[in-house]
Parts: structure tokens; C-alpha cells; sequence
């Protein structure tokens, strides 16, 4: 293969194949996909556990260019939504484009010749080396180990981020985890191979994840503890199947299926007149979602316990109907007094009650605080990027970083919605890149990097909104950094977000053209 390309995708998620689609249809055929997996879908994939799928309905939770007339159900389980990516990389011929099993472990950008080059190694080595070394994902490797599985090197012009915001698993710090002798893993990295019928399990975390495969585990485990650090405000989930006569109105007429589609997005776009403009609105929802407790659980001290004291809102707001039911099972107990110690056979809580278990289950969702792993991405004078966001992770129109040219990322910081769907905003953040790639091979631009004084800006603009949505009402939430810095959720209506990103504001960037490095490096991009 090419150690050279005009442009590098990370990532086949939706955010990595839609940004494929796209080159392709305007002409770049000549990139590469870097992709750790064996197989496309990047959350889809690596997201497997028991009882997985969406919580945006399935006709908006799609490409708009390439509607599935066939979901079985209104909100699509995991399975369906990864074989509909797969069917975007068969039919739009991306297979050809993807390295698989290749681990990204650095990315480094060469001022001198304005390009990045990119270490790669082999992912089942990688991962190999980082179970023996006890590593979890996102965590920084030595370089100066002489057990590195060795790097290959990839130099592209342009790079572009489809890794998400959410791909990087958290893991609680736990005093005496590694002690622990039963089996334990995190609800991303599900072990499907280990039988937990008749087992004492102890599911750490509320989460979203956790919400979806805990009613599955309470069917077929001994004992379930259920360990709450806070309660998650959850509403019921109007999911359905689809019938028969609906998927073949939508085959025969892709405008009724359209329409359904537009239904929905303004349905769900109307939720930031509460989330963002007038929280107190949400008192509505709030109405709704105790009436919810109340159906599905009929005892008090239970319902006391899963009630949240936070506004709703200001954590993600879940959807389910059968979580409530789980915990009122006979063999379900949910925890309250916090985790203790962990010793080789159970649990103490914080009150020194002890409880036997057989395995552990994280439910602790993941890194959004930092959706780049550590000393990945290094940018101008080798500044790590990490470092970079110091105070917070912040990007102009969540795509670009000062200090980082040539670039671009998808879903990046404040692209992250709380109240629609992620595939709408990465579809209008790969118009914006599509239109930078654009400009640069219509001006012969070698590098594009966002101003300084443009990022600052913008973000100060960014914080200013989401100063009096409910995101900032007080609780504690991922979506917040330590600093009280909104760092995650774009704070308005995604249709002011397309607006933004329509086309490439190139006054907003430092642009260079240099026909000496054409000579050294080969052209750019495509003619």
C-alpha cells in the first residue's frame, strides 16, 4: 500500500464513511481510511453489549442521502444500525479505501512541509501489547519500550478525525479494583464468551449504556447490585415496530419517508426552547417523567431512590420502558452508600457492608472530556493536543484548531447534541470540511489553519449561550468540564449549526501556498 496520501480518515463510523461518501461524489478518490477494527461501524461496532440501539428515531439517526425504507423498528438496535453502515461502505465502494486492523498511535504535523505524518501499527498487536502492559484504551504508551509493536509511517496532507467524541471508555478509580479475582469488563468491550446466568453481578454506573443491558441482565443473573452514584432522569421511549405497509410506502415513495424524517427533526428541534432559551420549561418534561416512576414502580423507598434532585435536563435525559421494571425485580438491588473497597470476591460500600459478586460491569460511559487520546495528535512546535485544551477542549465550529493545520475533525468539542440527532451535525460538519478541501485545491493552498483570534471568538460566543441553558443549572455532568466550561453540546438549534457550516469562511484562517513544496511532496490534492 501508499505510504503516501492527499488525505487520512480516522475512523468508519458515520462520521468517517459520510466524509468518504462525500470526497468521493465531488471527485478526491485518492485518500485512505485508517480503521482499527476488522470490520466498519466505529460505536456501532465497538458497542455490542445486551439490549444496545438508538435513542433518536431511526429515520432521522440516517444519512439524509441514503434513507433505509426497511428499519424493523421506530429507534433501531444496534445490529440494524451497523448493517446499514455496512451497506454504505459496500454501495458507495469504500472498502477499497479502508485499512483494517491499523492502530493510529500518533500523528505528528511537519511544519517544514506542511503535511502530517501519521504511526500506525497493527491493531491485534496493539491491543496484545496493551493487555499484557495492563493499558486501557486512551492511555499513553512509552515510547521508549523496546515490546512496542513496530510503527509504520503514513504522510498525508490533509487529516481528518471520524474517532467521535465517545469512543474512549471511562473507568472508575476504585480502590482495590485490581485485586479483584472475578470477571470484569466495561459495557464497550462486552465479553459475550462469559456466562453470566445464575452469577452475582455488580453493574457500576446509571449511564445510558447501563439503562439499555441492565433489564437484560436482571432476566438471567442470580443477584444484580446495581451501584447509583446519581439517578438519571429517564422518560418513556415511544418505540414501536414498523409496520409491513409503512416500509413499502417508503420503498415505493422515498418522499413519504422524507417527510416522516422532517416530522421528526422538528418534533425533537423544538426540545432547545427548554434546553437552551427557557429552562424553566422543562418543568413539562419533569411533569412526565415522574408520572413514569410512579407507573412503573410501585415502591416508594425504590422510587425515592432512582428520583434525581437535579433539574431535568442537565444531564443527557434517557429513554426506556423496561429499566424502571428491572429494578423493581425481586433479585435487583440498587445501591446508594457509594463503593468502598473492592476486595478479591466483593464489594464494600461506604458504610463497610460487604457483598459477594462474581463479575463487575462497568457503565461509565466514556472520556468526553477528552475525545482524543493522550499523545495522539501533535500540531505546530509539537504541542500535544491534549495540552492544547489545558482549560477545555474547544475547536472553531467544532471542526478546526489553531496551532493544528490541515486538520479537521468531526464531531468535535460542542457538536454534541442533547436533543437530536449527531448524524444531522456531522453531516453539515463534512460540508464545511468539503468545502475547505474545495478551496484549497482551487487556490493551491498547502495549509489551512484557523486563527487564533477566530476560535477565541467563536467559543467565547459558545459559552455565552450556553450560559443560561439548563446544562449549566448545576449538576455534575459530562457535559461540563471542571471548570464549569460547556465543552461538549452545541447550545442552539442544529439548523443555526448548518448555517455556520454551509461553506469555508477562509478570512477566518491563515492560508499558504507554496509551490516548492508541491515540488517535494506531490500535489495536495486531486487536479
Amino acid at each position: 500500500m501508499s505510504k503516501t496520501t492527499p488525505i487520512a480518515i480516522i475512523g468508519t463510523g458515520f462520521a468517517g464513511l459520510g466524509m468518504a461518501i462525500k470526497l468521493k461524489e465531488a471527485g478526491f478518490e485518492d485518500f485512505v481510511i485508517l480503521e482499527q477494527g476488522n470490520d466498519v461501524g466505529g460505536t456501532w461496532r465497538d458497542n455490542h453489549y445486551p439490549g444496545c440501539a438508538c435513542d433518536v428515531q431511526s429515520a432521522l439517526y440516517s444519512f439524509s442521502f441514503e434513507q433505509n425504507p426497511n428499519w424493523s423498528r421506530m429507534y433501531a438496535q444496534q445490529s440494524e444500525i451497523l448493517d446499514y453502515l455496512r451497506h454504505c461502505a459496500e454501495k458507495y465502494d469504500l472498502k477499497r479505501h479502508i485499512r483494517f486492523n491499523t492502530h493510529v498511535a500518533g500523528a505528528h504535523f511537519d511544519e517544514k512541509r506542511n503535511q502530517w505524518t501519521v504511526e500506525t501499527a497493527s491493531s491485534p498487536e496493539m491491543w496484545a501489547y496493551m493487555q499484557k502492559h495492563d493499558l486501557k484504551p486512551g492511555e499513553a504508551l512509552d515510547r521508549d519500550d523496546p515490546e512496542l509493536p513496530a510503527f509504520n509511517t503514513l504522510t498525508a496532507r490533509v487529516l481528518i478525525s471520524g474517532m467521535g467524541g465517545l469512543s474512549t471508555p471511562a473507568y472508575p478509580n476504585l480502590p482495590g479494583l485490581d485485586a479483584f479475582e472475578g470477571k470484569r469488563f466495561h459495557s464497550q468491550d462486552w465479553d459475550h464468551q462469559y456466562d453470566l446466568k445464575g452469577k452475582r453481578v455488580a453493574v457500576i454506573g446509571t449511564g445510558a449504556s447501563a439503562i439499555q443491558f441492565v433489564p437484560e441482565l436482571a432476566k438471567d443473573v442470580a443477584r444484580l447490585d446495581l451501584y447509583q452514584r446519581t439517578p438519571p432522569w429517564i422518560m418513556p421511549k415511544p418505540d414501536r415496530e414498523m409496520k409491513s405497509w409503512e416500509k413499502a410506502v417508503f420503498r415505493r415513495v422515498p418522499a413519504a419517508q422524507s417527510a416522516l424524517r422532517n416530522k421528526i427533526y422538528w418534533q425533537l428541534e423544538s426540545r432547545v426552547l427548554a434546553l437552551a432559551l427557557n429552562p424553566r420549561l422543562m418543568k413539562i418534561a419533569e411533569l412526565e417523567a415522574r408520572r413514569h416512576i410512579r407507573s412503573q414502580i410501585p415502591d416508594k423507598a425504590l422510587r425515592k431512590a432512582v428520583t434525581p434532585d437535579y433539574t431535568i435536563g442537565c444531564k443527557r435525559i434517557l429513554l426506556s420502558n423496561n429499566y424502571y421494571p428491572a429494578l423493581a425485580q425481586s433479585n435487583v438491588d440498587v445501591l446508594t452508600d457509594g463503593i468502598g473497597e473492592i476486595r478479591a470476591h466483593s464489594i464494600v460500600d461506604s458504610n463497610g457492608v460487604e457483598r459477594e459478586v462474581d463479575a463487575i460491569i462497568f457503565g461509565t460511559g466514556f472520556k468526553a472530556q477528552e475525545p482524543v487520546p493522550a499523545r495522539m495528535i501533535f500540531g505546530r512546535n509539537g504541542e500535544d493536543l491534549l495540552d492544547a485544551w489545558k482549560e477545555g477542549a474547544e475547536a472553531y465550529k467544532g471542526t478546526t484548531v489553531n496551532g493544528f493545520p490541515n486538520f479537521f475533525m468531526l464531531v468535535g468539542p460542542n457538536t454534541g447534541l442533547g436533543h437530536s440527532s449527531m448524524v444531522y451535525m456531522i453531516e453539515s460538519q463534512i460540508q464545511y470540511v468539503m468545502s475547505a478541501l474545495t478551496r484549497m485545491k482551487q487556490e493551491g493552498w498547502e495549509a489551512v489553519e484557523v486563527a487564533e483570534k477566530a476560535q477565541s471568538k467563536y467559543n467565547a460566543m459558545l459559552q455565552s449561550k450556553s450560559g443560561d441553558s439548563v446544562w449549566q443549572s448545576g449538576c455534575n455532568s459530562w457535559y461540563i468540564n471542571e471548570n464549569g466550561k460547556n465543552t461538549t453540546l452545541w447550545p442552539s438549534f442544529t439548523w443555526a449549526f448548518r448555517q455556520q457550516t454551509s461553506q469555508f469562511d477562509a478570512e477566518h484562517y491563515h492560508c499558504e501556498t507554496s509551490a516548492t513544496l508541491k515540488a517535494v511532496a506531490g500535489e495536495a490534492l486531486p487536479a
